[in-house]
C-alpha cells in the first residue's frame, strides 16, 4: 500500500505536502515511515503543545473515551462545563462559546461584534476593522476578515463589512474609525501566517482605549498566539489590554480540534438560545484533552517557554546568513539569505522539521520540549542557514 500515491489518486489537492509520511513519536521527536526520526519545530502548526502522544492528554482522552464520545449540545456534558470554567477562572473572561476550528470561533466572534454594533450602535454599525497581513480564517467571512489579498483571489465577493488597517499605524486606524461605522477591531498580536511579526505594545494600547471611547469591541485572535505558545497564557497579556472577546483553537486542544471564542463583561449575555450553535462544539473527548492541557499552563512552564524563546533569539541573531528573528516566546520567525523553501527542505534530510510564514522560517516547538533536544534542532538549523 503506497499511502502517498492513495493520497495523491483521492484527497483533494490542497496541499503541497512534503515527501514525508509521519507514523508515529514521542515528545517533540517524529518518526516517519522508514523509521527515520526528527526533531519536530512544527507542532502540526502550534497544535501538539506537548508534544506526541503526551500522556497526561492521552489519560485525560482515553478515560473520557471510555465514558461518551459525543453528546449534542442539547444536554449537558462535565468536560466541556469544566473547560470553560477554567479557561473563565484564568483569563477573567465571563463565558465561552465552543467550536471546532479557529475560523469557526473567529466566525462567532464577527457575530459577537455585529450583534453588539447593532444593539448598541444601530443596526448600520457592523463594519470591523482587521490589519493588513492578518489571517483569521479559511471561510468566506473570516477570509474577507483577512488582510492579504493572496487568500481573496478566487473566491469574490467576499463579505462585506470589513476594512483593513496598516498595522502599527495609529493614526490610519483611526481614520477608519471616523470614516466607517464600525462595531469593533480584531487583531492578531503577533501575525503568525503573516511571517511572524508582533504589534507594538503602544499601538496595542491606544486601540485598545480608543475602542473603550467609540464603544467597540476590542477582539484578540489568540488561535496560534494562545494556550501559552508566546511565553503567557495568551498574547494579550503580555500587551496589558482587557480584550471583549478572544479566540483560539489549534494548541488548546493539543491534538483533537476545538475552537473557544471567550467572551468578557460587555458580551457575555449577548447569545441567547438559538442565535448560535454547533454540533461538535464542546465535544466531551476534545474537550477532555483541552482541560489537560490547559491545567498544566502554570507559571513554572510559561518561564520555561520564555527562557527557550530567548536561547533560539540569542542563537539566529548571531548567526550569518539570518537577516532577522521575530515573534514572541515559542513562535518564531527566521528572515534568511538563504530561500526558506531551501531551509525547510535541508532540515528535513538532517532530521528537524521546520516550516514557513510567507519568505521566513517558523518555528513553533513543543512548550515544553526538552532543552537538549531543542539545542540540538536549533544547531541543526543554523549550520543549515551558514552553509
Amino acid at each position: 500500500m503506497d499511502i502517498k500515491q492513495i493520497d495523491k489518486q483521492y484527497i483533494a489537492n490542497t496541499y503541497a505536502r512534503f515527501n514525508v509520511c509521519l507514523t508515529g513519536g514521542k515528545g517533540s521527536v517524529i518518526t516517519d515511515d522508514t523509521g527515520k526520526e526528527y526533531i519536530d519545530l512544527g507542532t502540526g502548526i502550534a497544535v501538539n503543545s506537548f508534544g506526541i502522544g503526551d500522556d497526561i492528554w492521552k489519560e485525560a482522552v482515553i478515560s473520557q473515551l471510555d465514558k461518551i464520545q459525543h453528546t449534542s449540545n442539547l444536554y449537558y456534558s462535565e468536560p466541556c462545563a469544566l473547560l470553560a470554567q477554567k479557561l473563565c477562572e484564568k483569563t477573567g473572561m465571563k463565558k465561552v462559546f465552543f467550536s471546532n476550528s479557529g475560523a469557526e470561533a473567529n466566525e462567532c466572534a464577527i457575530k459577537t461584534a455585529r450583534k453588539y454594533g447593532a444593539d448598541n450602535k444601530g443596526a448600520e454599525y457592523y463594519t470591523i476593522i482587521t490589519l493588513k497581513n492578518s489571517f483569521h480564517g479559511r471561510t468566506i467571512t473570516t477570509l474577507s476578515a483577512t488582510g492579504q489579498d493572496v487568500f481573496h483571489q478566487h473566491f469574490t465577493p467576499m463579505t462585506d463589512g470589513f476594512v483593513h488597517a496598516t498595522p502599527n499605524d495609529f493614526e490610519e486606524l483611526q481614520t477608519l474609525v471616523k470614516t466607517h461605522k464600525c462595531c469593533g477591531v480584531f487583531m492578531e498580536l503577533v501575525q503568525g501566517e503573516g511571517g511572524v511579526t508582533a504589534l507594538d505594545k503602544e499601538y496595542v494600547t491606544a486601540v485598545a482605549k480608543l475602542c473603550e471611547e467609540e464603544n467597540m469591541l476590542l477582539m484578540i485572535d489568540e488561535v496560534q498566539t494562545g494556550n501559552g505558545r508566546t511565553g503567557a497564557l495568551y498574547a494579550y497579556m503580555r500587551y496589558g489590554v482587557k480584550p471583549d472577546v478572544v479566540t483560539t483553537a489549534k494548541g488548546l486542544g493539543g491534538g483533537l480540534p476545538i475552537g473557544a471564542t471567550m467572551l468578557g463583561e460587555k458580551v457575555q449575555d449577548l447569545f441567547t438560545p438559538g442565535l448560535n450553535g454547533t454540533t461538535f462544539g464542546g465535544n466531551p473527548v476534545c474537550a477532555a484533552g483541552a482541560l489537560s492541557v490547559i491545567e498544566r499552563m502554570d507559571e513554572t512552564l510559561l518561564q520555561a517557554v520564555r527562557e527557550k524563546s530567548e536561547y533560539i533569539f540569542t542563537e539566529l541573531q548571531n548567526t550569518k546568513g539570518v537577516k532577522s528573528v521575530s515573534g514572541m516566546g515559542l513562535m518564531i520567525g527566521v528572515e534568511t539569505e538563504k530561500d526558506a523553501t531551501q531551509i525547510v527542505n535541508e532540515c528535513m534530510e538532517k532530521g528537524v522539521l521546520v516550516i514557513k510564514a510567507k519568505h521566513k522560517v517558523r518555528l513553533l516547538p513543543a512548550l515544553n520540549i526538552p532543552f537538549e533536544q531543542l539545542k540540538k534542532a536549533i544547531a541543526i538549523l543554523k549550520e543549515v542557514i551558514e552553509q
